[in-house]
């Protein structure tokens, strides 16, 4: 009781309350501009948020993470362009609700949508997420090994079309987390006889140029080429729903969100998923499924409550197993550690006043979100008619500002702009940048454990198949390579069967 007590004073702080509004804030214009994703809001927060104490840092990593997550509904109703992936379901009836003259009915229920599907999610991580930490403190070096392993097996959901894309990206975050002292040894790695590289590759630093300039340059080429986005925008405002429509859409919200936390819950899986087989099951449990895709309102609420639900439901096994499901809770993790919140079993031990505060620091992000949003929408439109190429230009120098002061080093500066310059040549090569990130969070977890098993072992490597734990996780990691390797076969041979199909049907009208 005590412990929820100091977290109540710390969220009523008002620099702490001030945090979260200010990093919710942040996180809904990031995920209302197309091209600008809440991943890299967050990347640009957490220098803003070194000289906070814990409280107030957390307060607004969470609040931005939020923000982000329903700022995407803004440009997927008013543009048919999600301004995250998570909302790109919404554009199907959101966007020809736009077009129908409902723009506002639209953004008011993507906006109570969000916030039922986010409530209900944290209300789910509350009652769970503590039953998992007390099943995983029982864990030792080669429990903990085995699960960051099946950890970085979900770089096979974050892969894309081509798992061999993934895992190669996965392979350079694992080579990016080697350069400089190794930790245990203090033997310089991949220095090359280079000082400077001593200190290596801040995590954030990566973070920051794999997210945020490789979109900087696509909007400043885009620019260049006369392909930037213009918003007409005249006439828009907020209309919530009635009570009417409201109590049709309950049922299905509620469904909707319980499918968004199961989904979250998993690891590289995420928003996208989500929303998407939450449309398809309003659709197919529709009394009038042939209006959707013409501007039905459940065709917003559903994807919306669904990604919303998706936060909650990735925070169970971050908190519970450090285990980041997608890329902004991977960015959330690596804010965590710099603040000296170690997610896992030992933080409900160590640490209760600060779990207390990122679920009140959830519920005080969701109501601002809520409020923000639909008081806001107006000046969210005159902000998307910035011209994006002077907006990148701002976002450019936050980032090398920002890069600067971790270590008040320009040699971060030059690195952001490598790593960046790497990650555009990855997009254009098709290769997400995603898995990079995973594999710089969790290669020193997966590094440090196993040469701790060996050590403690004795160098017997027959440690790692002594604990029926770690060979479920085992287990678990070849049947995730598996299941993605099998449907990404399947997917293929389809596209195959289609293209011979479409050739007979040439070769026969010939």
């Amino acid at each position: 009781m005590d412990a929820f007590a100091s977290a109540l004073g710390a969220v009523s702080d008002p620099f702490t309350l001030l945090a979260i509004v200010a990093g919710a804030i942040i996180g809904i214009v990031f995920g209302s501009v197309p091209g600008l994703t809440y991943s890299m809001a967050l990347a640009l927060v957490l220098p803003i948020t070194f000289k906070f104490d814990t409280s107030a840092a957390v307060g607004m990593l969470l609040g931005t993470y939020i923000g982000g997550m329903t700022g995407g509904s803004v440009s997927a109703i008013l543009l048919g362009i999600p301004g995250t992936p998570s909302a790109a379901a919404t554009v199907l009836d959101g966007y020809k609700m736009t077009r129908n003259g409902r723009a506002g009915l639209a953004l008011g229920g993507a906006v109570l949508a969000s916030g039922f599907g986010g409530i209900f999610s944290l209300l789910v991580m509350i009652v769970s997420v503590d039953l998992v930490a007390r099943l995983a403190i029982q864990f030792g070096p080669v429990e903990i090994f085995a699960l960051v392993l099946f950890g970085l097996s979900t770089i096979c959901g974050l892969a894309g079309k081509s798992l061999v894309r993934g895992m190669i990206a996965g392979v350079i975050g694992l080579l990016l987390m080697t350069i400089g002292l190794d930790d245990m040894d203090g033997v310089a790695r991949m220095t090359f006889g280079w000082t400077p590289l001593l200190q290596g590759v801040d995590l954030l630093v990566a973070m920051v140029g794999l997210f945020a300039v490789p979109q900087i340059m696509k909007t400043l080429i885009d620019y260049k080429l006369d392909r930037a986005f213009r918003l007409n925008a005249s006439g828009v405002r907020s209309e919530l729903p009635t009570f009417k429509q409201l109590r049709n859409s309950f049922w299905l919200m509620l469904r909707c969100s319980a499918l968004g936390t199961g989904v979250g819950s998993i690891p590289g899986t995420g928003g996208p998923i989500a929303a998407f087989l939450a449309y398809d099951h309003a659709k197919r449990f529709s009394k009038e499924p042939q209006r959707f895709g013409k501007g039905k309102l459940d065709g917003v609420m559903a994807p919306e409550s669904a990604n919303n639900a998706v936060t909650g439901g990735a925070m169970i096994p971050l908190l519970s197993l450090g285990i980041p499901g997608d890329p902004a809770t991977a960015v959330m993790l690596g804010g965590f550690l710099i603040h000296g919140l170690v997610p896992g079993p030992m933080l409900f031990t160590h640490n209760k006043a600060e779990v207390y505060l990122i679920y009140l620091a959830i519920l005080v992000s969701y109501i601002t979100v809520v409020v923000f949003q639909y008081f806001g929408i107006r000046g969210f439109v005159k902000l998307l008619k910035v011209p994006p190429h002077l907006m990148a230009v701002g976002i450019l120098i936050m980032c090398g500002v920002g890069t600067f002061a971790i270590r008040n080093s320009f040699l971060d500066v030059y690195m952001m702009v490598g790593v960046g310059l790497i990650g555009y040549l990855l997009m254009r090569a098709r290769i997400p940048v995603t898995p990079i990130i995973l594999g710089l969070v969790l290669g020193p977890t997966l590094e440090r454990e196993f040469r701790t098993a060996v050590i403690m072992s004795e160098g017997s490597f027959g440690v790692f198949f002594s604990s029926a734990t770690a060979v479920i996780f085992y287990a678990l990691t070849i049947a995730v390579i598996g299941f993605h390797f099998y449907g990404q076969m399947r997917d293929a041979k389809k596209t195959r069967d289609a293209v011979n199909g479409k050739k007979a049907q040439q070769q026969g009208a010939g």
